[in-house]
């Protein structure tokens, strides 16, 4: 009993719940942006990875040079291996500078975030089409099928079932990485737990509360998710 009302004078009196609820808020909208773009940027880079552009084919030194390709890999390459933090700290404080200082924390946050997302997306996307049989693509072109519509009504339809998992793990990293956006003054969940923190001097419980938050968010999400799936398998 007595240490419910520890409790209430932690998260109750001072209204300091409120520091949880919209950093809460902030955590799910910064999610949700960086999930899109993510995304966006998943697809476009897998599919650049996967063309068959060769400009130069005429010539036998370069008859396997993909540009495109080349540009594909370079960007997973590159976003792979740069920490989300580094690459969050880059565009807000080399970026988002002079004219561009007073954009929403939000806006920097979900870019940075979803350009860090996009590069493992792409490889999710890229290993799942790749993991499909290859002749259905071959029967489609044999049928006179264009490469992007053979793409777009027969092989992505069949990946997103496969990558679905994966994508579902990417996208509950991607919520547990915001928490790094207290770097740039972000007030996510994380940061709100250090607030109350700071004003109460107990430790423990914001972390606490915080950890609990998170674990309810991310398993909610997976049944959602488990759900869906479970839905595109029946469909089958």
């Amino acid at each position: 009993m007595n240490y419910l009302i520890v409790l209430k004078e932690i998260f109750i009196d001072g209204r300091r719940y409120i520091y949880i609820v919209n950093g809460l808020g902030f955590s799910l909208a910064c999610t949700f942006f960086a999930a899109i773009i993510g995304l966006f940027l998943g697809v476009f880079f897998a599919l650049l990875n996967l063309s068959k552009f060769y400009p130069l084919k005429h010539i036998k030194k370069f008859e396997y040079f993909n540009p495109l390709q080349k540009f594909g890999f370079f960007y997973v390459d590159l976003i792979r291996g740069t920490p989300a933090v580094v690459l969050l700290m880059i565009i807000a404080n080399i970026i988002f500078v002079g004219a561009l200082r007073d954009t929403p924390i939000l806006v920097i946050a979900s870019l940075a975030f979803g350009i860090n997302s996009g590069a493992y997306v792409a490889e999710i996307i890229r290993a799942g089409i790749q993991g499909l049989d290859k002749g259905q693509m071959e029967a489609a072109q044999a049928l006179g099928m264009p490469y992007s519509v053979a793409m777009k009504e027969i092989i992505i339809p069949q990946a997103v079932k496969k990558i679905l998992p994966a994508l579902v793990s990417e996208f509950i990293t991607l919520l547990k990485e915001t928490s790094i956006v207290g770097f740039i003054g972000g007030v996510d969940l994380l940061r709100s737990a250090n607030i109350i923190t700071s004003l109460t001097y107990r430790g423990v419980e914001p972390l606490l509360a915080v950890g609990f938050i998170y674990l309810l968010m991310t398993t909610i999400f997976t049944k959602i998710m488990r759900a869906v799936e479970w839905r595109m398998r029946e469909s089958d």
